[in-house]
Parts: C-alpha cells; sequence; structure tokens
C-alpha cells in the first residue's frame, strides 16, 4: 500500500494510542473540525478505525480556560488541535487588536489543551507552521531554534512550547496546506479563468501540502505508535516558489505561463501597510517523518492530480 494512503481496517492491530479492546484505536476531539485538514481528518479518521468528535467556533472556543476545565476529558483518549480557535491571519496579527487575538487563540489556547492533556493522560496533536522560522535557513529541520519573525508566529511558537512539555504530544509542522476550501491553486485558477495576468511572489519558496496527505501522515503517527515528539510534514519533491505554482496553474488551465509575472516579496507588498514579514524559505526536511515509515507524496504531482479534478 502506498504509505499517503489512509490506514484501512486491515491494519487496525497496529500499535496505536488509545486503543480499546482492539476496537477502536482512540476516541479523538478534533478542534477546528470545519476547516481544510479538519474536514479531511474527519473522513479519514473513522476510516483508520478512530471515532472522532469535530467541534470549532463559536461552539467551542479552546482560549477559553473555564470551559477548558470542565471539558468532558474522560470521553476522549486524543486531542488533535488543528485550532478551532485559530487566528491565521498573518497580516492582521501586526494589529493591536490582532496581536491580542492572536496570542489568545495561537498561544492561550494550546496552553489550556497541554494542561488538559498532562492532567488527564491524554494523547495531544498539536499542528504548527514554518512561521515559527525567519526563513533564512534553505531547509528548516526539527530541532532548528524558533526565529519568528512577526505577531502570528510568535504566537503559534508560544503555543508549540506549551505542547512540547506535555509526555504524550506529536507536534506536526506544516506548510502552503492546499485543500477543500478557498486556497492559492483556486485561487490562480478562477484569475487565470477571468483573463487576468497577476504578479506573484516569486522568492518565497517552500513545497504544497495537501489537506489529504497532511491527514494521512497524522492517522499515520498515531496508528503505527511513532515516537512522541516534533515531525515536520509537507509535500515532498521539488522546491519551488508561490510564482512557479501560478504559472503550472496558468498552464494547466490553457494560458501561457508568461502571463504570471514573478516579483519580490517587497516589490509585491510595496506601499502598503501594516504588513507582516514573512520567511523566504518555507521548505522543510521530511527526514524524521520518512523514518517513521511515512513518506509524502510528490507535491508536484499532487498538484497535477488536484487540476485535474478542477480543470
Amino acid at each position: 500500500m502506498n504509505d499517503t494512503e489512509p490506514l484501512g481496517a486491515e491494519e487496525t492491530s497496529l500499535p496505536c494510542a488509545g486503543c480499546r479492546g482492539g476496537q477502536v484505536r482512540g476516541r479523538v476531539l478534533l478542534t477546528g473540525a470545519n476547516g481544510q485538514l479538519g474536514r479531511a481528518l474527519m473522513a479519514l479518521l473513522p476510516q483508520a478505525g478512530f471515532e472522532p468528535t469535530g467541534v470549532d467556533l463559536p461552539e467551542v472556543d479552546i482560549s477559553d480556560a473555564a470551559a477548558m476545565s470542565s471539558w468532558d476529558w474522560a470521553s476522549y483518549d486524543i486531542i488533535i488541535n488543528i485550532n478551532a480557535a485559530a487566528w491565521t491571519d498573518v497580516d492582521g496579527a501586526e494589529t493591536p487588536e490582532g496581536r491580542r487575538l492572536s496570542w489568545r487563540a495561537n498561544t492561550v489556547g494550546p496552553v489550556n489543551l497541554a494542561r488538559a492533556a498532562v492532567q488527564h493522560d491524554l494523547t495531544l496533536v498539536h499542528l504548527s507552521t514554518e512561521y515559527t522560522f525567519d526563513g533564512v535557513t534553505a531547509v528548516h529541520a526539527e530541532e532548528e531554534s524558533p526565529s519568528p519573525l512577526g505577531v502570528y508566529g510568535q504566537s503559534k511558537a508560544a503555543g508549540d512550547a506549551a505542547v512540547s512539555v506535555c509526555p504524550r504530544h506529536y507536534l506536526v509542522r506544516t506548510s502552503w496546506v492546499v485543500g477543500d476550501g478557498k486556497n492559492f491553486v483556486k485561487t490562480m485558477l478562477s484569475l487565470a479563468e477571468r483573463g487576468v495576468s497577476p504578479r506573484v511572489v516569486g522568492d518565497q519558496t517552500g513545497r504544497l501540502t495537501f489537506a489529504s496527505d497532511l491527514a494521512a501522515g497524522i492517522i499515520h503517527l498515531l496508528a503505527s505508535g511513532a515516537e512522541f515528539g516534533t515531525y515536520n510534514l509537507s509535500g515532498e519533491g521539488p522546491i519551488v516558489s508561490w510564482a512557479d505554482v501560478a504559472k503550472r496553474v496558468y498552464e494547466r488551465a490553457g494560458h501561457s505561463p508568461d502571463e504570471v509575472t514573478p516579483v519580490t516579496t517587497e516589490e509585491y507588498y510595496a506601499g502598503q501597510e501594516g504588513i507582516a514579514p514573512r520567511p523566504l524559505s518555507s521548505a522543510l526536511d521530511l527526514t524524521r517523518i520518512k523514518a517513521a515509515g511515512f513518506t509524502p507524496a510528490d507535491s508536484t504531482e499532487r498538484l497535477e492530480a488536484y487540476l485535474q479534478d478542477l480543470l
């Protein structure tokens, strides 16, 4: 079976977190269930023998300490925190209000979940980002020290630190996620169909990560009983720029890739106020996740298949 495919019922005898009587691998509370990754996990977790409960804002706010302390944690074995209170507006986080909201969502929320995980002996899976790094290193390894450039990355790094104290944790760092919903690929395809010739950043590099592959990797860590700790998990394959991705979308849509004009990050944001600094390199070292038995799919091949479904 391909390593990127979701684990099936035939593999339910594998070591796992929270197995119960050999029937259910674990009861999962999934925060942020309505997002791209959340929807992928809700679809794949049951196929892998897990029993997920999905929650999201506004019904559940993980940054509410009182609500989290009174939660019925006895009903769960595993928390997967995509973040039901996530603040992902990178530029908005630089404003006075956004700064407070970013820290509340990305730091206070994970602190509350980490506390619950420690008190109730739960496994905590927490999603992180390459924005915890300054992007100077060409490829980021798990042991690289945090060096965030902006408020969003700083608040995420603080949340990561809280999660890292849990004895049973998987901190999964990813980048450039594409899934069911609004995303960069769909935006570029829409521009191509409308005859727009966009300026796209060409000096920010990384790899696309498709939500279904990210979900499969998280499930693999849980189901295989992988060593706890931090894992980079993105698409595999060549490192490209946002402009490279846009050019390929245009080409597949029947347009000339030359309709896409690569520009530097500085040029793209020239004259705009309140723009957060961004890491230029988002590429992640995938050595550790591969050693754990999961090889992510080639992101360029995944892009081709994704575009074929859209076109």
